[in-house]
């Protein structure tokens, strides 16, 4: 078994929508480099958001 790691040593960053720092998941293990976003619904209001800009 490996070591454990406390949730709050995990390297966390913050949401490109909403500003809330979020920290790594291990579902995000092999593309953490390219989230932006801590959810779902940021990335899709984030998502509607620059197409409602857009004329």
């Amino acid at each position: 078994m490996g070591k454990m790691v406390r949730k709050g040593d995990l390297p966390q960053k913050t949401c490109a929508h909403c500003a809330k720092p979020f920290a790594w998941r291990k579902k995000w293990a092999r593309v953490w480099d390219e989230v932006r976003y801590c959810s779902d619904r940021c990335r899709a209001e984030a998502k509607r958001e620059s197409a409602g800009r857009e004329p």
